[in-house]
């Protein structure tokens, strides 16, 4: 199977982070003014997949981030950046930033299970179509269109006596009064 979809078996990278984005952080940093709370933006390392952004803002990944002990901590996704909310960078540097490190990889490796087991499912049901297809195939070339030995024996069943043709002009009347008989007049 030659595809350019993730159905191919081709899986990206695990998905993580590259770095904190310095820029977005508060100026008053390291000051006597400086929040205790902030958020904080970090690179993704790829384009995160939509079913990927589903799971880093799902219920799960909040259930995690509780559990590891930081029940105020919110995650989000914009673009390539993870938006760490109310967070700071003692705290992420001290454990958060693993956290939200393994759970990332956990999300990827889950996603890459869901994604092997539907191209596994689309690759069987392209051999069953493959597989009856030439059935079809191989049935309709089974047929020949060519007079045989038996011609001169009618099938089982079939009259031996011609038709007058009377038969065929009442049929034909009858055929006429349901419908189409403009279509295809007889002489």
């Amino acid at each position: 199977m030659d595809t350019n979809t993730r159905a191919s078996g081709a899986h990206s990278a695990t998905l993580g982070l590259a770095s904190v984005m310095v820029a977005s952080l508060p100026a008053a940093l390291m000051t006597e003014a400086a929040p205790d709370r902030y958020t904080v933006e970090a690179v993704f390392t790829r384009r995160p997949e939509k079913d990927e952004v589903a799971e880093i803002v799902g219920t799960r990944t909040r259930d995690v981030l509780v559990s590891a002990g930081y029940p105020t901590v919110a995650l989000a996704v914009a673009d390539r950046r993870l938006v760490i909310a109310d967070t700071n960078l003692e705290e992420l540097r001290d454990g958060l930033a693993a956290v939200i490190a393994d759970r990332l990889a956990a999300i990827s490796t889950q996603i890459h299970a869901r994604q092997d087991a539907a191209a596994i499912l689309f690759e069987e049901a392209a051999m069953r179509e493959h597989t009856r297809a030439a059935a079809v195939t191989a049935l309709a070339e089974s047929i020949a269109f060519e007079g045989s030995p038996t011609a001169a024996n009618p099938r089982p069943g079939a009259t031996d006596a011609p038709s007058s043709g009377n038969e065929d002009s009442g049929q034909i009347a009858d055929w006429s009064s349901e419908g189409g008989h403009g279509r295809y007049a007889r002489a």
